[in-house]
């Protein structure tokens, strides 16, 4: 199941950035007493009485400002608005109502989405009384708080969960294996996505993609069901924007990536892999997502015999971090290839979801400390003592060892190799989980 994301939107310096900070529990968004400070939207999970959601901090919405840098703010925030499943729209208790707020307060309720109204600065509980001029907006009623102080924002925080989609609608799919097309803007997924529809599917429904602005298509491949989120959208409109709005597509993919088996990475082959490329990528692989790098338009790019081992060179070089997916070249136009997504598809789930026995796993986790002996510090060896797979979607492992500070990055990394070399784990990334015994049974050990 995804998580809902919740959007912070308002004129600049009402205090958004200062209550993100602390919702996620660290200093992430810059605060600083000047508006206009938060450029780019900043994204962080969090979690409140069982509750999870995706915060979304954004900079200040000028609605009427012709400056090319506040207009890229101003589109920056109506992507998170247009993304996500509740906004909250923050107003300064201090300074009052104005112009401004009802212009912000217009876009939300052209919107559609459900929209919380928070009056911020309220760091007394004696000024509550300046919350009042606010029902002048007409979004519904306001709740005040304070972000420096947490005034109030359990009452936020329970007013928010409520907003929340039900949980159990988010189960329509189970059994279809669930693919995202992710990528920035431009590289080609409605195409791909069109191209896979267009063969001999046989299309079930078309979902609208509720809040999400996405389209889930669901369908039916040699006997096995699907659902594939197209996440496109984004359009260059001017050049101005362009560059900033590559960084805006990744609210877009959030969502989407969030609630998938497997990710499609794509990448446009006559660019090459951007920063752009790189965070969606790390996204996914921070999700622990199946993924596939898929290099579209692979017909427009001039080859010799060394092209393909150069491109697949610098994939490897600038995704390090996700090294276990495999690499395809395709042409969503032309649809050369395009047949080996599926396929792909298919044995990244299969191995995402590979359950390991725990007595052939302690085999090879004995061979691997055997063949290179585990790493010391200051004259203490790290012991392994077994390991037990706890989970898929990605395969997780627990490991039982003496003191878990002594396992070195790169001795873990050794593991994951022997792992995949033993397993496969093609396409899919793995999660390691240390656990320090006790020292009673480490002596009955």
């Amino acid at each position: 199941m995804s998580k809902p994301l919740v959007a912070i939107v308002g004129r600049p310096n009402v205090g958004k950035s200062t209550f993100f900070n602390q919702m996620v529990g660290k200093r992430i968004a810059i605060v600083e007493d000047t508006p206009g400070v938060t450029r780019d939207r900043v994204y962080a999970d969090c979690e409140w009485q069982n509750y999870k959601f995706t915060l979304i901090d954004t900079g200040g919405i000028d609605p009427n400002s012709d400056d090319p840098l506040l207009s890229q703010m101003r589109r920056q925030a109506e992507i998170a608005i247009e993304t996500c499943d509740v906004i909250l729209f923050f107003v300064d208790g201090k300074a009052g109502m104005t112009a401004d707020d009802e212009d912000v307060a217009d876009m939300l309720r052209k919107s559609g989405k459900p929209v919380m109204l928070v009056v911020n600065k309220i760091d007394n509980i004696k000024h509550m009384d300046n919350i009042y001029e606010f029902y002048n907006l007409g979004i519904g009623d306001p709740i005040g708080v304070s972000s420096v102080n947490l005034l109030n924002f359990g009452d936020l925080l329970e007013a928010l969960c409520k907003l929340f989609p039900d949980p159990d609608e988010e189960e329509a799919d189970v059994g279809a294996i669930q693919i995202a097309v992710v990528g920035k803007p431009n590289v080609g997924k409605s195409s791909l996505v069109n191209r896979i529809l267009g063969e001999d599917r046989v299309m079930v429904s078309d979902i609208a993609g509720t809040t999400r602005d996405a389209i889930d298509t669901r369908f039916t491949d040699d006997g096995q069901d699907f659902v594939i989120i197209d996440t496109a959208g984004i359009r260059r409109k001017r050049a101005i924007e362009y560059q900033s709005l590559e960084r805006f597509s990744i609210v877009r993919a959030l969502a989407a990536i969030d609630r998938c088996d497997v990710a499609l990475m794509l990448i446009d082959a006559t660019q090459g892999v951007t920063e752009q490329d790189s965070k969606i990528a790390g996204y996914v692989d921070e999700k622990g997502k199946a993924a596939i790098i898929v290099i579209n338009k692979w017909d427009a790019v001039e080859k010799d015999t060394k092209t393909m081992d150069k491109f697949v060179k610098e994939v490897r070089e600038n995704l390090k971090f996700m090294a276990y997916a495999p690499v395809l070249f395709i042409s969503a136009l032309t649809g050369q290839r395009v047949n080996k997504v599926l396929e792909a598809v298919r044995a990244a789930h299969a191995e995402a979801t590979r359950r390991v026995t725990t007595g052939l796993l302690n085999d090879i986790l004995a061979d691997a400390q055997a063949a290179l002996q585990p790493p010391a510090t200051s004259g203490r060896r790290l012991k392994i003592y077994y390991a037990t797979q706890q989970g898929v979607q990605p395969p997780t492992f627990v490991m039982f060892v003496n003191d878990q500070n002594l396992m070195h990055f790169s001795y873990e990394r050794y593991l994951e190799k022997q792992f995949r070399r033993a397993f496969g784990f093609e396409g899919t990334p793995l999660k390691f989980i240390l656990r320090e015994k006790k020292k009673e049974e480490e002596q009955a050990h």
